[in-house]
């Protein structure tokens, strides 16, 4: 596994990176075209490494990470619904003593050392869905699509049996009842086999049988699959009749919704750890197809208390089963090098099925993974796939190596430039010290400016990038916003005499294809303060740091001018930057040709000023505050949770930017300095009364 105790920065981000990218492929191919081509395993694994990850350097967290990252976006040919209540997606563990560190971090923001009793349900492996009742009526039908906005399947689901289509008694006038579609492992053997007979297509699993057949526009194939479902959470609900997860079951039982029967409460770490065991030995008998368990806090009280993440919930975590392995033989390892050029090595493995997927390669990471599992050519190891864009190498099975082996030397060359490759001081991560004279650099960072978190530029994928790139039609951002007036021929093209690029004529392409290309960059033409500050590829800036700069710098002109100037302070003032990712950012703003990039680009794009989409009403809306001392009534993280949710700016320090500085007992430095700069100092009380 990769030893996330030596990471650094600047690997910590790429690692991110490259793990967002795979993730919104997969979720791409999972989601839309119920054809997924990771295995559940390497999914989790990826998820997982990526929380690790995270959790060590929470400022890099990305707004596409696996953490937040819900679903893809949305096929035609359904009508969209937008979810009032988002449909979230869990953080994973995989072990017992994460979930124990999952529930120890839930004691501590909540300042409490009582146990907390949790309901324990078994993870089905289906598609998620959500049904809308009035007056007791089903009216509306929806899949999570990418959490915000999913697709209609009302007529679908009303032809699975077991979804009521009145409920009874007593219930709220507004009741979205929310759970899990699947296909009994029965029905999924039948299905394939029919369809085998037929010639028809066989599915994968029974999640992609389920998937597939939810989401058909004949709404009477739906029917003939014999799919069910079970239900587990409320969405939009008008009046909530329960104060547990466990009540909340009980009304859905009495409303007539198939509810787990293993669904458990478990009052300790104890009970959760025999309920897993349990259903780990139950699994392979039960009559659908499961990949975990969820633990939910009973209380909903203390769920509101807790909160979210972003897109995930405080109070919920998903507890993976084990990833599979496989042993294979390493048949080369070779050099890749990365958009900020970074050598990462990456071994061919000998192909062999991992968990029902052909593996043929697996990532070292870098030189001092591949020393510290004595990793060479020809070595027989186990591998997994998990953790990263590619599967991992978890050890070197030493008796069966070669004879003749001998130690992996790593290069001091980029073998793309042929530029020195260094390794600062305190870097696991050795870098190209070509720039953007580098090839490898300047397509990685062209296929990341127009990546779906940055410009979103449909039609300019990987492949496409490279092309235009070694043909010379796209050597930096700029040339993306004159592609079409190139193509047309109303610039001087002196190697195609004037006639344009004629996009058009290249294999592959047409007339259509181009014109949805130029209509996906105009498209692109007003862009977020976040995005575009993203976009830049700026060392250590993920989206969720670009999304920090723009909440507190508000408009490009205010960032790049103090950026300019070296205003490394008000960058470090911000909660959640640090002293070496401020040096990074101020770093990129000296080197005159990004600046001049810049400004070109901004000859063709218009960079709106941050305006956050969510309409606060406190008197907290818009300020900056700082937390000093201990709080008494709530953990430092709970305030900093409710202060966020208020509209707030939290910093980490003092300035003059400063609005209010919330002191606690024993309050320092802090206190004293806003005292001195005249700020406004308020206490523990009147914070709580001003989210109100």
């Amino acid at each position: 596994m990769f030893d996330i105790s030596t990471i650094t920065e600047q690997q910590a981000k790429e690692e991110l990176e490259r793990i967002a990218k795979e993730i919104a492929k997969s979720d791409t191919a999972y989601y839309q075209n119920d054809m997924p081509y990771l295995t559940d395993a390497e999914y989790d694994k990826l998820k997982h490494l990526n929380a690790e990850i995270e959790k060590k350097f929470p400022h890099l967290i990305r707004e596409d990470s696996p953490s937040k990252r819900i679903g893809a976006p949305l096929q035609s040919g359904f009508g969209k619904v937008s979810h009032r209540f988002p449909m979230l997606s869990l953080g994973d563990v995989f072990s017992i003593e994460e979930v124990e560190d999952f529930i120890n971090g839930i004691k501590r923001f909540l300042n409490t050392e009582k146990d907390i009793p949790f309901l324990c349900e078994p993870k089905i492996d289906g598609l998620s869905f959500t049904a809308r009742y009035e007056k007791g009526a089903f009216v509306q039908g929806a899949t999570r699509g990418d959490g915000s906005v999913g697709e209609d399947i009302t007529e679908n689901l009303r032809t699975i049996s077991q979804l009521p289509q009145k409920i009874e008694g007593s219930v709220p006038d507004v009741l979205e009842v929310r759970g899990e579609v699947y296909m009994s492992k029965a029905d999924f053997l039948a299905l394939n086999q029919k369809n085998e007979t037929e010639g028809k297509k066989v599915f994968a699993n029974p999640r992609n049988a389920a998937a597939g057949s939810l989401r058909q526009l004949n709404a009477q194939i739906t029917k003939e699959r014999n799919l069910s479902i079970f239900a587990y959470t409320w969405g939009e609900v008008s009046e909530r009749l329960w104060t547990t997860q466990e009540e909340f079951f009980n009304h859905l039982k009495n409303w007539g919704f198939p509810v787990n029967p293993n669904n458990t409460l478990c009052p300790t770490i104890a009970d959760i750890e025999t309920f897993f065991q349990n259903l780990m030995e139950i699994r392979a008998g039960l009559a659908y197809d499961i990949d975990g368990v969820v633990y939910k806090v009973n209380d909903i009280a203390l769920q509101e208390r807790l909160g979210f993440l972003t897109r995930t919930p405080r109070w919920a975590i998903a507890h993976k089963f084990p990833a599979e392995q496989a042993v294979t033989t390493i048949n080369n390892i070779r050099i890749q090098v990365g958009r900020t050029g970074a050598l990462t090595p990456v071994a061919d493995l000998e192909p062999v099925n991992v968990g029902g997927v052909i593996v043929s390669h697996a990532t070292l990471h870098n030189e001092d993974e591949i020393r510290r599992k004595d990793i060479r050519i020809g070595d027989s190891v186990i591998i997994q796939r998990a953790g990263d864009v590619i599967p991992q190498i978890v050890s070197v099975i030493k008796e069966k190596r070669p004879i003749d082996s001998v130690d992996f030397v790593f290069p001091e060359i980029c073998p793309q430039c042929g530029a020195h490759a260094i390794r600062e001081e305190d870097e696991a991560v050795r870098r190209c010290t070509g720039g953007l004279t580098c090839p490898a650099q300047a397509i990685e960072r062209l296929k990341h400016f127009v990546s779906r978190d940055a410009m979103d530029i449909e039609g300019l994928g990987s492949k496409i990038i490279e092309d235009f790139y070694n043909e010379g039609i796209i050597k930096s951002p700029v040339d993306i916003f004159t592609l079409e007036e190139r193509n047309s021929g109303n610039e001087y093209d002196l190697f195609n005499q004037n006639q344009g690029l004629q996009l058009e004529k290249r294999e592959g392409w047409g007339r259509k294809s181009v014109e949805n290309l130029f209509s996906a960059i105009k498209s692109r033409k007003n862009i977020s303060l976040p995005k575009f500050i993203y976009a830049l590829g700026i060392r250590q800036v993920g989206t969720a740091t670009a999304r920090l700069i723009a909440q507190n710098f508000n408009t490009w002109n205010n960032f790049a001018q103090d950026m300019i100037l070296q205003e490394t302070e008000k960058l470090i003032s911000i909660d959640g930057i640090g002293e070496a990712m401020a040096k990074d950012i101020v770093e990129f703003f000296q080197e005159k040709h990004n600046i001049q990039t810049i400004e070109q680009l901004k000859k063709y794009i218009n960079i709106e000023d941050f305006a956050d989409k969510i309409n606060y009403e406190t008197q907290l809306s818009g300020k900056t505050v700082v937390f000093t001392g201990t709080l008494t009534q709530m953990t430092r993280a709970e305030a900093k949770a409710k202060a966020l949710a208020a509209g707030a700016k939290v910093a980490g320090s003092v300035s003059k930017s400063t609005d209010y500085v919330i002191i606690g007992a024993d309050a320092g430095s802090k206190a004293t300095k806003a005292a001195e700069l005249g700020i406004n100092i308020i206490s523990e009380d009147d914070f709580l009364k001003m989210l109100i």
